[in-house]
C-alpha cells in the first residue's frame, strides 16, 4: 500500500513563505512524475508544478517566479518553496506521484491547507 503525506501548511501573511513537503512510503519500487495541485474552495483542482526523475520542472504560470519545487529521490519526498504568497494562493494543496509497484499507479496525497492572509 503506498501512502502520500504532505506537512508544511498553514496561515500565513501575505508576502510570507511556506515550504510543503511530501512523503511517499510502502512498496515502491520507482517514483517517476512527482507534483503538486491546490483547490481553492469552489474551483476546480489546478496544477501548481511538477518535476520529473531527473528534475525537469513545470510550473502554473501564476507561480513562476514565486514557487519552487524540488524532490529527493532518495528520500521519497517531494517539496514545494512558496514564496511572495498571495490571498489568491489559498487552497488546499495536494501531493500527487505516478508509483511503480507490481504495477504502476497514480497516487493522491491526503492535501494541507494552505491559507494567506492578513
Amino acid at each position: 500500500q503506498v501512502q502520500l503525506v504532505e506537512s508544511g501548511g498553514g496561515l500565513v501573511q501575505p508576502g510570507g513563505s511556506l515550504r510543503l513537503s511530501c512523503a511517499a512510503s510502502g512498496s515502491i519500487f520507482s517514483i517517476y512524475v512527482m507534483g503538486w495541485y491546490r483547490q481553492a474552495p469552489g474551483k476546480q483542482r489546478e496544477l501548481v508544478a511538477t518535476i520529473t526523475t531527473g528534475g525537469s520542472t513545470n510550473y502554473a504560470d501564476s507561480v513562476k517566479g514565486r514557487f519552487t519545487i524540488t524532490r529527493d529521490n532518495a528520500k521519497n519526498t517531494v517539496y514545494l518553496q512558496m514564496n511572495s504568497l498571495k490571498p489568491e494562493d489559498t487552497a488546499v494543496y495536494y501531493c500527487n506521484a505516478d508509483i511503480a509497484t507490481l504495477s504502476m499507479a497514480n497516487y493522491w496525497g491526503q492535501g494541507t491547507q494552505v491559507t494567506v492572509s492578513s
